[in-house]
Order: C-alpha cells, then sequence, then structure tokens
C-alpha cells in the first residue's frame, strides 16, 4: 500500500522550500516599493501554513519510501507546489481565474514558458521574478533539489531520481546520489551565475539579466516583455544561444569535462555528437531557406536560424524572431527539433535525443535482421551493450507518446481548434516548449483565448511531458493500486 505519511512528510518539508523562494520574491517586491508585497506576503503565510498540515499529518513516518511511493510523491509534489505556487497571481489580481493562475504555474514549474498573460510587461517585478524563479526550481526537477539539500529526508532518494529524472538511462557521478545531486545543482547554479553575468556586461539591466539567465539555463522559456521574442542585440542573442546549448547537454556530462577537465568525454559520447550534428544540419537547412526565399543576408539568416534551432530543440521556447512568417518547410523542421529534444539530464525536455538515436539503431538492426535472420545485433551506446529490457521501456515509451499526441490533438480538434494549431499545441506543451509555429499561435500568441477544459487539458499535459508521461500514466493503471 501507499505509504501516505511519508508522502506528506515530504511534501509539507518541501512546502517550506517554496515558502522561502516566496519570500525572496516578498523581499524583490519591497525593494521595488509596488503593489505585491502584501500578495507575497499572505502566499507566503498560506504556504508555510500548508507545509504545517502537512507535517502534522505526516509525522512519526518512517524515512523509508518504495518505487510505489516515489512515483505518487513526485506527481503530488509538482501538483501540489503548482497549487500553491498560483497564490502570488491570484492575491494580486493578476488573475481572477484559478485556471488561468494554475495553467502559468504549471508553466513554470514544468519550464513550459507557454502564459495566458496578455500584457507581461504590466506585472510587477516581484510577480515577474517569481515567474522566473518556478522555472528555475523546475528546471532539474523539484524533489531532486530536496535531495541535493535535505538527503536526510528521502530515504529513498534513488528511487526518487528514478522518478523524476528524465530520459531511458541514468547516471551517477557519485556513490552517493545526494552527492551527486549537489554537485549538479552547482553545476546549474554557476552556469545560471555565468549567464546573468554575460547579460549584464553585454548591456543588459540587472534585473533582466537575472530574470533571463534563469529562464535561459531552465530551458524555461518565460520573458519578461510582451510575447517570448528575445529584444534584445545581436551579441545576446549570441550569449542565449550559447547558454541554451549549454543547459541542453547532460549536466554528469557537464561535470566530467568542466570540474574533472575532460573534454574529450564530450566528443565521445554519442548522444551529445547528435545533438551537435542535428543543430549543424537544421541550422544550415533553415539558413538556406531565409536567404533564398526571404532574403535575409548571411548574417541575420545564420542568427535567427540558429537561435530558433537551438530554443526548440532545447525546448526553451525563446526566440529572436517571428517564426511563423517563414516558410512551411522550417516550420516542420522546428516541430522535429521540438519532438526530438537535447539531451537526457539535462533541463531540457521533448523525446531525448538519446531515444531517438536508440531507435534508430533499433531499426538500423531490424534492417540487417532481414538480410542476417540468424545474426545476434546487440543495441550498443558509447561502446555499451543497452539490455533488451531497455529496449522495451523505450518502444512502450515512444508508443505511449504518439498515442498521447494523437489523442490530445483530437480532443483540441473536437474542442474547435483548427487541426494546425491543435497539433502545435499538443506538439509544444508534451514537448515543454510553450511556443507554437502558425502565424496565429507563434511566438507573439497569447494562450489566454483558450477555454477553461483544455487550458487544464494542457496544464496536466505540461506535467506528464515534464516528468516524461510514464511516472504520471501509472498512477491511473490499477494495478498500481493493488496491495501487492
Amino acid at each position: 500500500m501507499v505509504n501516505w505519511r511519508i508522502i506528506t512528510k515530504i511534501i509539507g518539508s518541501l512546502l517550506f522550500i517554496e515558502a522561502f523562494f516566496m519570500g525572496c520574491c516578498m523581499v524583490m517586491a519591497l525593494s521595488f516599493h509596488e503593489d505585491d508585497m502584501m500578495a507575497f506576503m499572505t502566499s507566503t503565510m498560506l504556504t508555510f501554513s500548508g507545509a504545517f498540515i502537512f507535517l502534522f499529518f505526516g509525522r512519526e513516518a518512517e524515512n523509508s519510501l518504495s518505487r510505489r511511493d516515489a512515483y505518487v510523491v513526485v506527481t503530488l509534489t509538482w501538483v501540489v507546489f503548482s497549487f500553491f505556487g498560483m497564490f502570488p497571481f491570484l492575491i494580486h489580481g493578476t488573475m481572477s481565474s484559478i485556471t488561468d493562475a494554475y495553467f502559468e504555474t504549471m508553466s513554470g514549474f514544468s519550464t513550459t514558458g507557454a502564459t495566458v498573460i496578455d500584457d507581461v510587461e504590466s506585472l510587477p517585478h516581484g510577480l515577474l521574478f517569481w515567474r522566473s524563479l518556478m522555472q528555475w526550481i523546475g528546471g532539474l526537477g523539484i524533489v531532486f533539489f530536496t535531495i541535493a539539500i535535505l538527503p536526510s529526508l528521502v530515504g529513498g532518494s534513488v528511487k526518487v531520481f528514478a522518478a523524476e529524472a528524465t530520459g531511458p538511462m541514468r547516471s551517477k557521478m557519485h556513490p552517493r546520489l545526494s552527492t551527486s545531486a549537489k554537485w549538479i545543482w552547482s553545476i546549474y547554479l554557476l552556469l545560471t551565475i555565468t549567464c546573468a553575468l554575460s547579460f549584464w556586461l553585454a548591456g543588459m539591466d540587472w534585473f533582466g539579466a537575472t530574470n533571463y539567465s534563469m529562464s535561459t539555463t531552465a530551458t524555461g522559456g518565460f520573458s519578461i516583455h510582451n510575447g517570448t521574442i528575445f529584444l534584445a542585440k545581436p551579441s545576446i542573442q549570441y550569449l542565449a544561444i550559447l547558454f541554451q546549448f549549454l543547459a541542453g547537454i547532460n549536466f554528469t556530462l557537464l561535470y566530467v569535462s568542466i570540474f574533472k577537465l575532460k573534454v574529450g568525454s564530450l566528443f565521445r559520447n554519442s548522444e551529445f555528437k547528435m545533438y551537435v550534428v542535428t543543430i549543424i544540419i537544421a541550422t544550415i537547412w533553415i539558413m538556406y531557406m531565409l536567404i533564398t526565399r526571404l532574403d535575409y543576408s548571411i548574417e541575420p539568416a545564420f542568427r535567427s536560424a540558429l537561435f530558433q534551432v537551438v530554443s526548440f530543440i532545447t525546448t526553451t521556447g525563446l526566440s529572436n524572431t517571428d517564426a511563423g512568417a517563414w516558410p512551411h518547410i522550417t516550420w516542420a523542421i522546428l516541430m522535429l527539433l521540438m519532438f526530438m529534444g537535447a539531451c537526457a539530464g539535462s533541463t531540457t525536455g521533448g523525446f531525448k535525443s538519446i531515444r531517438v538515436l536508440l531507435l534508430l539503431k533499433v531499426l538500423r538492426n531490424e534492417f540487417r535482421h532481414i538480410l542476417h535472420p540468424n545474426a545476434v545485433l546487440p543495441v550498443k551506446m558509447n561502446g555499451q551493450s543497452v539490455p533488451q529490457g531497455r529496449l522495451v521501456t523505450l518502444l512502450a515509451f515512444a508508443t505511449i507518446y504518439v498515442i498521447s499526441l494523437l489523442l490530445v490533438t483530437t480532443i483540441m480538434t473536437v474542442s474547435g481548434i483548427d487541426i494546425t494549431n491543435a497539433l502545435t499545441i499538443s506538439f509544444s506543451l508534451i514537448s515543454n516548449v510553450g511556443a507554437g509555429l502558425d502565424t496565429n499561435m507563434g511566438p507573439q500568441m497569447s494562450w489566454a483565448d483558450l477555454s477553461c477544459g483544455i487550458k487544464w487539458l494542457c496544464s496536466f499535459l505540461m506535467l506528464v511531458g515534464r516528468l516524461e508521461i510514464i511516472a504520471v500514466l501509472v498512477l491511473f493503471t490499477r494495478s498500481f493500486w493493488k496491495e501487492n
């Protein structure tokens, strides 16, 4: 059976962390003397109260989690965090609808970056900072953050890591998972600080640099300007490209290459090589289309193409132009990138490059089997054979991924959304990108026009995409809740 005491204890402890971050936003609001200070003060108190209530129900719980408990606690944590995270928007009056507030908060924590706020620039600084902070917290995972700072809280931390981590293969840099988590969060923090300093030195004000650095390294996409278009000079756009690219690399691989000075390990990694090659090919292709179809000059074509390619493959959703006005073939390329995603173990969403690479190797072996039926053809990744069980899981994941896309697209089409937008919305949300490709659903779009029912469906889709589908859908199976 599910151990609800330990689950409520963990969620209660996590809510203290969320309340602390709300308190930081309250200080931000106080420093700018704006009207959102009371909203954050009230929200902080409500979140602290919620934490005590959860801890009360989780009192005397043993710090031991089963695998079943781990999947429940991870999913519920994201749902509860988003519930309390919407309070500042509602109390301040930015949004009067719980549906809109929850959609915005889930979009932040899941690093999707879709927003229902038409005039973002009218928000006070505290709320803008909260939007950026939400996606920064969710970048590597809420519960994974807890493993780094409160390892004693979760006795079964490895099970929690398995439930929240991205990608088909888990890699640890240290025998103790809590130590690995601290190193990964250290890299994440270092990347964010370096990004913020780079933006500031390139001419951004400190507030913009801080917010955009969190949005970029978390590959979230929330902007402090109207729309998601990255309104900046070319030097800042190139810096954004660089840090989005770095955030798309497996953080364990970054640790090995940076802290252990083994840069060569990057270029020996199959997934990283595929990630880089895909970016190069897609950029050249789109650049050619922009020059020949839209009369771009070379440098703007290169910068626009590279920015969009890196933004979509890392599922960030930031933009330096309106891709909806580009030739339709570029839409297909960007949608493929949106689907593919960057490396597993990064802050990005999507199907992940390693899964695409494994599927291609499985297909190659199937063609070889036609000619050599009795041959034993193992699937290898970085020189090591991939167990058959992993490949079965991969095929199951791919099947569920496609079925989910088709099902949600059908529901949205039936609800009155045209097929192009329905498909791009589904792709965008399950991949945690937050940007569409149609001229009506592009970087300048507002999601506010969607109906309440569709917004709740979108919120669920963002959660499912962030936790990689199976970790959430397993909760809806009958066998999960059986005693044995």
